[in-house]
């Protein structure tokens, strides 16, 4: 967790990693928000029946103001679960946040058909599902492992010529989707009730959960739509850590943070000094640490305190380490 702020009257707490202004800790204790800065990342657990943004805007009337807040992975309503809420410095790390492995729960039903996918839109029967097993099922989540080319949702947030497809969808405006290659790690059949199926998943960045579903029914002659589904991790942030929403006030708050490190995962990491940190800041190299091998990914640097201060790669010509993003608190 890395906490600070400056003013001209500081009161140190002791007990924690902060520095408050004297004046603006009482000014924000009126309105309840928080009387200083934060940089780190928040393991949210997302209710259903609100949007991701709804969500980051209830954490964000606890931080002081103009305080950069934004979020990895958007959870539509009807889902819940892992929401990463990036603050501060953090927002820069949003894309790396991304880029972890996620995993979900799903609920879906057969023999049905809707616009959205989910049981949000307009439903239309589909054929029987009565004879379609578990066994049937698993057979028919197969394809659906490994590098998949998918077509988006119609009422999703993807690109049209510089407008989000659900915008489209509600003017019931005529456009088509494009496929895109996603990955998918695993499926597995949980159980399956009826026509009430619960599959797990673990997948990459940009896999539409709703749309393996679409397909799965189609593929099984019946339809199907998803009718619940839950985040159960993003990378190292699991949904048994995650806080809920309802629980969000200044104690649990600072007791949940994260640091930037958090999203690291195999990146190499060099401890850096004051004057390294202060070198980076500024856009200038460093001097090539001799404990670490050469190479072209990057690397993280770490400051003194051992939290994630930037992103830099090697410049042969140069013959230093240089900056490639720098998070500075």
């Amino acid at each position: 967790m890395v906490l600070d702020v400056t003013g001209s009257n500081p009161v140190t707490h002791p007990e924690m990693s902060w520095t408050v202004d004297s004046g603006q800790s009482e000014r924000s204790a009126a309105i309840g928000r928080l009387p200083h800065a934060v940089h780190g990342l928040l393991n949210l657990n997302k209710p259903t029946g609100m949007t991701s943004r709804d969500a980051v805007n209830r954490v964000q009337q606890l931080l002081p103001r103009k305080t950069k807040v934004g979020h990895a992975g958007t959870l539509d309503p009807l889902a819940n679960g892992v929401l990463i809420v990036a603050i501060g410095a953090a927002t820069r790390l949003i894309d790396d946040v991304q880029a972890h492995g996620k995993g979900y729960r799903a609920g879906l039903r057969l023999g049905v058909r809707s616009d959205t996918d989910d049981v949000t839109g307009e439903l239309t029967p589909g054929g029987d599902p009565s004879r379609i097993t578990s066994a049937t099922v698993q057979t028919a989540l197969s394809p659906y492992v490994g590098e998949i080319s998918q077509i988006p949702p119609r009422y999703s947030a993807v690109h049209v010529d510089g407008r989000r497809a659900y915008t489209l969808a509600r003017r019931d405006q005529a456009f088509e989707l494009t496929a895109r290659r996603v990955q998918v790690e695993s499926i597995t059949l949980i159980e399956q009730s009826g026509a009430d199926v619960t599959i797990d998943i673990v997948c990459g960045s940009g896999t539409y959960i709703r749309s393996i579903i679409r397909d799965l029914g189609e593929d099984l002659g019946c339809g199907a739509v998803m009718t619940s589904l839950t985040r159960t991790f993003i990378g190292p942030f699991q949904m048994a850590d995650a806080l809920p929403l309802a629980d969000v006030n200044a104690t649990t708050f600072t007791s949940h943070i994260h640091p930037l490190r958090s999203v690291l995962r195999d990146e190499a990491c060099f401890q850096a000094t004051e004057t390294d940190c202060a070198d980076l800041l500024k856009g200038r190299g460093v001097a090539w640490p001799t404990s670490l091998a050469l190479t072209n990914r990057p690397i993280a640097v770490l400051d003194p305190t051992g939290e994630l201060f930037a992103f830099a790669a090697w410049n042969e010509s140069r013959q230093l380490l240089m900056p490639q993003r720098v998070f500075p608190r």
